[in-house]
């Protein structure tokens, strides 16, 4: 069995583990999670216009099919972080794939307007869970690859924007919106299929000192990698690693001075659980990274959603802003080939988040990323021509997508297992703020002939969203996770 004077803890036992088969199949599984969160999002491009022509919808009332989602978004992240982190990765997942398949396969049937926006708002609930399906991946990875692994993870996202792309331009024209959303609801139910294969992340067992439940599943992963677990006895690691030098300092509690063995508190009453997991993003070690991350998820949400509209808004006709203009009835002037285009920008954004995220580090690739955005859409603040534009919104997108594929990367790194997925729920909640509003400027106004004023408006936010990430307190390339948090009270 090994010296028993020896010790390992999850870290050291996923190092030794690597990167194998089973961590293959997490990624299968978080992956198709991915691609469906990618399909609904992208959906909101082609059925806001088709759904305007059919029923004769206001500007207004097109945007608002596109930020109900984002409303529905905004309270499934902050909701389903706190789920996952109290009662585990694959409850919260497993609720989300439900509500989303659900929802999503009826809103084919909506009768009407309201119908339609209720049900989306559902969708959008369900979409809320996608950083507990990111969390629960990462916390697989040994900390060496994390970075590349993460990267390959957004790939999905990619996939998803793409394939939504062309199933739209062939379905569209002929079968016409309802065929489309019903088929894209379809990857949130392969999720269901498939659930009773997923295993609970032994972080999440550490933090709720489960020890035997987290060494069974690292023993697992060891039969099915064909590597053999570290010599000694497995251990929770109950310390706190918040800032990089602290990932030195194994006995140091930065939150709590008291109880240096303490577990994490099973005993809470559930409520107090909830609170005492959001009052902890507040704390004064994780304040400063809690207020700037939400920021900056503010900014690529609203940038990367309002990209992926003004694709269809600025070469559909509206960017001559002809007095009166309507959508024609044939395929509402979207042209699924500048959009399946610009989708095609994320695999080169991809590569450049692969590229640089563990070389420069997290903070430097999405600054970068960030001012570049800024000058490529620069050109935009007038009109341009078609080809032009097509080109110019397909360069912003690269940058934005490495942005969006870094973020999600080093936002689960400056939270403990503890509080982990709450945390990277409250920040995607406060992204879906940025997504909410995003349809009122990429269609709002382009609608009502201020195109100048919507770049303007997106080049503010992408530029202080760069200035935000360059104040984060520090660098977590190449840090091993934190497993949990002592809490005090």
């Amino acid at each position: 069995m090994g010296d028993e004077s020896q010790t390992y803890t999850v870290d050291e036992a996923l190092s030794a583990l690597g990167f194998g088969n089973f961590q293959i199949l997490v990624l299968a599984y978080a992956g198709m999670g991915w691609v469906a969160e990618a399909m609904e999002m992208m959906l909101l491009s082609f059925v806001g216009p088709s759904v305007q022509s059919a029923w004769g919808l206001s500007s207004q009332e097109e945007s608002l099919i596109s930020s109900v989602v984002f409303a529905g978004m905004l309270v499934g992240s902050y909701s389903w972080g706190i789920v996952s982190d109290k009662h585990g990765r694959r409850k919260g997942f497993l609720i989300t794939a439900t509500i989303t398949a659900g929802a999503g396969f009826l809103s084919a049937f909506a009768p009407n307007f309201i119908s339609l926006i209720i049900l989306r708002c559902l969708v959008g609930i369900g979409l809320g869970g996608g950083p507990v399906l990111s969390s629960w991946f990462l916390e697989f990875i040994p900390a060496s690859e994390r970075g590349t692994w993460m990267v390959v993870f957004s790939a999905f996202w990619t996939l998803g924007t793409i394939f939504e792309a062309s199933l739209a331009w062939f379905v569209m024209p002929s079968l016409g919106w309802r065929w489309l959303v019903a088929l894209s609801a379809f990857p949130s139910s392969l999720l269901l299929l498939f659930y009773g294969v997923t295993p609970e992340s032994p972080r999440y067992f550490c933090m709720k000192g489960r020890r035997n439940d987290a060494l069974g599943v690292l023993e697992k992963i060891s039969r099915m990698n064909r590597k053999k677990l570290p010599l000694g006895i497995f251990v929770l690691d109950h310390q706190i690693e918040l800032h990089a030098k602290c990932m030195e300092l194994e006995d140091t509690h930065l939150l709590s001075p008291r109880k240096s063995g303490s577990k994490t508190p099973n005993g809470m009453a559930s409520s107090k659980e909830g609170a005492s997991s959001l009052s902890m993003l507040f704390s004064p070690e994780l304040v400063k990274s809690t207020l700037l991350l939400w920021v900056v998820f503010f900014g690529n949400a609203f940038s990367y959603y309002g990209l992926v509209l003004l694709t269809t808004e600025l070469n559909n006709g509206h960017n001559k802003c002809i007095p009166g203009e309507l959508q024609s009835n044939e395929s509402q002037d979207i042209s699924y080939r500048d959009i399946f285009i610009t989708s095609f920008a994320e695999f080169p954004g991809l590569l450049l988040s692969a590229a640089t995220v563990d070389r420069f580090g997290r903070k430097l690739s999405m600054s970068v990323m960030f001012f570049l955005c800024c000058i490529v859409l620069l050109p935009l603040v007038f009109h341009q021509p078609k080809g032009l534009t097509t080109g110019l919104l397909f360069g912003a997108r690269i940058c934005i997508t490495a942005t969006f594929t870094v973020v999600y990367i080093y936002a689960p790194e400056i939270y403990p297992t503890s509080v982990r997925t709450t945390g990277v729920g409250v920040a995607s909640s406060v992204g879906r703020i940025g997504g909410m509003a995003c349809p009122l400027v990429a269609v709002g106004l382009v609608h009502g002939c201020h195109q100048t004023t919507a770049i303007i408006l997106f080049e503010i936010v992408i530029f202080l969203s760069g200035i935000c990430v360059m104040l984060f307190p520090y660098e977590t390339k190449g840090l091993k996770l934190s497993d949990s948090l002592t809490i005090s009270n």
